[in-house]
């Protein structure tokens, strides 16, 4: 007989070895199988909404009503980015004790979106700042000194995001701001001037009220000392190097503050390089020349880029881009050249 062979004759396998050992065999339930999945994702209708005041390593400040609690983007939002200036949905824990943390579920649509890239050949664009209304732009009349070519850059990029931009001359107590703000005379720029000693106040309200304002500026002009003084906070500010005559970064994050007589301000990290890889070569006439002039059609079979420029060619020699009208032609070529478009005046 062999070892399989029934012993009892009941024709069951309780007396057979193998049949013990398989008698007690534990069947374990599939883990993934025991709940169906579903294509139906949660629609959140009743979602806490807020906007999104400043992005730290993971973590996210929403204002909800008048608090800012913590929040956590969900996993279901995958690789989309949530930064400052979003509208968004939370759910969780939103009460805004210690210790609580609410998780950001949606990202709504963005009416603006202000960018830039590494460099002009880099067309990975970072996102800084979404949904504000306008830009200032911060440059110090001297230490250090101002870089026309810098803000041509910042300009281009208010425009492409849809951005109402707005310049700030700081330190005119150091040097007459008038030479340099001669570049842009031909802009419909609204232009405010501070004092090293003096805010304008009065000035800044009217500008700011009501909007929200992200503020761009090269590091040490003193963006974030002008911040402190309309807003009642305490971001870091730094000096010039006297030795290279740069400022040293001391904002390193983005933060929307509370405008003490109305509106907000987005304080973001100062820069000295602003890439423009990701904005098309036709965007960038506007900040070259008076958005305020409708731009003409070019004809058919004419590159956009070289009816641009010669357009602004006829603005140079009728006078319409004032005495700096050839150094805004060079700097618009120059700028074209170096995001990869051939240069329109090369022949």
């Amino acid at each position: 007989m062999s070892w399989w062979d029934d012993v009892d004759g009941d024709d069951t396998d309780d007396d057979e070895p193998y049949g013990q050992y398989e008698s007690k065999v534990r069947i374990r339930p599939n883990p993934k199988g025991n709940r169906p999945r579903t294509k139906t994702r949660p629609t959140y209708d009743d979602a806490t909404r807020g906007w999104v005041t400043n992005v730290d390593r993971g973590r996210f400040g929403v204002l909800v009503d008048d608090a800012v609690i913590t929040a956590t983007k969900a996993r279901e939002l995958g690789k989309k980015s949530v930064v400052t200036g979003d509208r968004v949905s939370l759910v969780g824990d939103v009460s805004g004790e210690p210790g609580s943390l609410a998780r950001i579920v949606k990202v709504d649509e963005r009416t603006t979106l202000l960018r830039r890239s590494a460099d002009d050949t880099d067309e990975v664009e970072r996102v800084i700042v979404a949904n504000a209304d306008q830009m200032l732009v911060v440059v110090a009349a001297a230490d250090p000194e101002p870089r026309p070519r810098l803000i041509d850059r910042y300009l281009v990029a208010a425009f492409d995001a849809g951005l109402d931009p707005v310049l700030c001359v700081t330190k005119t107590d150091l040097a007459d701001p008038a030479p340099f703000l001669a570049h842009f005379a031909c802009l419909d720029l609204r232009i405010v001037t501070s004092r090293s000693d003096d805010v304008p106040f009065e000035a800044l309200h009217e500008v700011l009220d009501g909007r929200v304002t992200v503020t761009v500026g090269h590091s040490g002009v003193g963006k974030s000392t002008l911040v402190n003084a309309i807003t009642g906070s305490t971001r870091a500010t730094g000096v010039v190097n006297a030795v290279t005559g740069r400022g040293r970064h001391t904002s390193s994050s983005s933060i929307a503050l509370r405008v003490r007589d109305g509106g907000w301000i987005i304080d973001t990290p100062g820069v000295r390089s602003f890439g423009l890889g990701h904005v098309e070569p036709a965007n960038v006439f506007r900040a070259f020349a008076s958005h305020a002039v409708p731009v003409r059609e070019p004809a058919d079979g004419i590159p956009l880029d070289q009816a641009h420029d010669w357009e602004i060619v006829d603005r140079v020699q009728d006078g319409e881009l004032g005495p700096t009208g050839v150094e805004r032609l060079d700097s618009f070529r120059a700028l074209l050249t170096g995001m990869g478009a051939d240069d329109p005046g090369a022949d």
